[in-house]
């Protein structure tokens, strides 16, 4: 293994220069002014002590710096794991004590080797298991838990619950405490953000500043409107007024230890872990790809697995929870210029020395300022439109999402994205089980077969030619078996049938089996069985077999030539 495949980082450490510097420099201030209020604000989601949150923004930056392979990538808390983190923790251990702080990180612990051991074996393909539309409805669902979660940190209320069922009764009932400063402060900051996210660059434009300095202004409101409410709490001091504040967070760098847990507590963890690394790693590729893409650059799969999964050991021994690469941090990093993974290192670099001398200044900061960070955030994960787009293109996908949507919101997140899995995984294996079988025929004046339902072509009634549209094993095979059956024992009159196989890569031994069953069957019934546009590599399996020499009818290069030859047979 060479040094670049081992340590991805020194691909572009070897040729880095001043320009990428200045322009990695550039971007690591804006994210480390976005980074500071998320990693807040997602350490108070995950129930952790605000200070976890910056320590899960340091080691972990700088480790997948060095071992993963997108350029761009940002990785720390996010939504969606911290909330799952919550709900993991949330039945085992009870919420600010040391030992729900201790199970946080054997979470980041067992997700990093779970990872981890994924990469070693090269099971970075198994995000293809899991579809896109299902995903976005467990991450639409959890977003609308997460943003009905915070309202009681916006309004000041004591309402509970980690599921649609709780939560929202729990608001209800509470709704008659509301604290109004409190809510006039997250209402503000909610307001604030959206009017920024929406007008700030136009607005700023307008003050003369060119379009690009603009958008990277825009950038900053989330760190703005914290200190304005840091201001307006302590000059106010609304904290005497029932505003709940932070409060005290310890100034100083993570210490690095690690303690291994009890055997109990990692089997209690290990299923959540499993999940939590799934639904990480699902949210990292894509946007590490989407962005590599754009800039044609390359994304190891099985390299971010191992990227992804040290950054959660360098999380758990720096005394943080469960990170993976953000959407939102990630692409604020590439639309600051970001040029390569030394932007997260001098991020990485902003937050220790925020760590070290800011925090005594984040003792005012509201609650409520960040559940409403959260709030504005996580709206762009809410994605209503994938119903409407699934509904359009394909029912089956509708319904999956529309039920991983209810269970999430129903029975929670980790039953929700269990769900999720299943859902993505019973959606493959119900196509590939029953895989399109078109019955062709020749369009006349051509050597084209084309599928009779869609095309005028030429048929002859002894003669059957199916084209099976996916490779042929034990999943489908039955399948295929029962197709040629039924067709046989409905059309009395075929004589021969012709497999069209331009479309199979490759037939397992299950496969093989029912094509020596249907061989025997189809010539006891005074049936011939031909194969055409067999594909090399499946010739070369099947000529070690007793298929060929059994085969009733005969192997022909092309279907026009399969057709000519049986008609003539007549």
């Amino acid at each position: 293994m060479t040094l670049f495949n081992a340590l991805p980082a020194a691909n572009w450490l070897r040729v880095y220069d001043r320009s990428q510097l200045i322009a990695d420099l550039t971007a690591a201030i804006i994210v480390t002014i976005l980074l500071i209020p998320q990693s807040l604000a997602y350490a108070m989601l995950a129930q952790v002590p605000p200070e976890v949150g910056l320590y899960s923004s340091i080691m972990p930056l700088v480790v997948y710096a060095l071992l993963g392979t997108s350029r761009t990538l940002s990785v720390g808390p996010v939504a969606v794991v911290s909330l799952m983190t919550a709900t993991s923790l949330g039945s085992i251990v009870q919420a600010g004590t040391a030992d729900y702080l201790t199970a946080a990180t054997t979470l980041a612990l067992l997700s990093g080797i779970l990872l981890i051991l994924m990469g070693y074996f090269k099971l970075g393909m198994i995000t293809n298991f899991l579809s896109h539309s299902v995903i976005s409805g467990f991450i639409t669902a959890s977003g609308i838990i997460i943003a009905l979660s915070q309202l009681k940190h916006i309004f000041g209320v004591s309402a509970h619950g980690d599921t649609l069922a709780e939560l929202l009764p729990s608001l209800l009932s509470t709704a008659n405490q509301s604290h109004w400063i409190t809510a006039l402060l997250g209402l503000g900051m909610i307001g604030f953000l959206l009017l920024s996210r929406k007008h700030a660059t136009a607005w700023l434009q307008r003050l003369g500043l060119n379009e690009s300095t603009a958008r990277t202004l825009t950038k900053t409101a989330p760190i703005v409107g914290i200190f304005a409410s840091i201001a307006a709490v302590s000059v106010f001091s609304l904290q005497q007024r029932g505003v709940i504040i932070t409060g005290h967070i310890p100034a100083g760098l993570p210490s690095l230890s690690l303690q291994w847990p009890s055997t109990e507590l990692l089997q209690q963890l290990l299923l959540p872990a499993l999940l939590i690394s799934l639904i990480g790693y699902v949210e990292s590729i894509s946007v590490g790809k989407t962005l590599a893409h754009r800039r044609r650059q390359k994304i190891n799969a099985d390299q971010e697995l191992i990227g992804l999964g040290a950054a959660n050991l360098a999380s758990c021994v720096s005394g943080g929870y469960p990170v993976t690469g953000g959407f939102s941090r990630t692409i604020v990093n590439f639309e600051a210029g970001a040029l390569t993974q030394m932007a997260s290192i001098l991020t990485a670099i902003g937050i220790a020395i925020a760590s070290v001398f800011l925090t005594p200044v984040l003792y005012f900061l509201p609650k409520a300022t960040l559940a409403a960070t959260i709030i504005v955030a996580v709206i762009g994960l809410i994605d209503f439109g994938i119903i409407k787009k699934t509904w359009r293109f394909a029912r089956s996908d509708c319904y999956a999402v529309l039920a991983t949507i209810a269970i999430t919101l129903i029975y929670g997140v980790e039953i929700g994205v269990a769900c999720g899995v299943a859902a993505s995984i019973g959606m493959h294996l119900y196509r590939t089980s029953r895989p399109h079988i078109a019955e062709v025929g020749l369009i006349e004046g051509t050597e084209h077969f084309r599928n009779v339902e869609r095309y005028h072509v030429q048929t002859v009634p002894e003669i059957l030619s199916l084209r099976p549209d996916e490779s042929l094993f034990f999943a489908n095979a039955q399948f295929l078996e029962e197709t040629i059956s039924t067709a046989v024992y409905e059309r009395g009159q075929i004589a021969h049938i012709i497999l069209q196989c331009n479309a199979v890569n490759e037939v397992d031994y299950s496969a093989l089996e029912m094509l020596e069953t249907v061989n025997e069957q189809l010539q006891d019934q005074g049936v011939q069985l031909h194969l055409s546009e067999v594909k090399g590599p499946v010739m070369d399996k099947l000529r070690h077999t007793g298929l060929l020499l059994k085969l009733s009818g005969e192997v022909f290069v092309s279907q026009y030539d399969a057709y000519i030859k049986v008609r003539k047979l007549l």
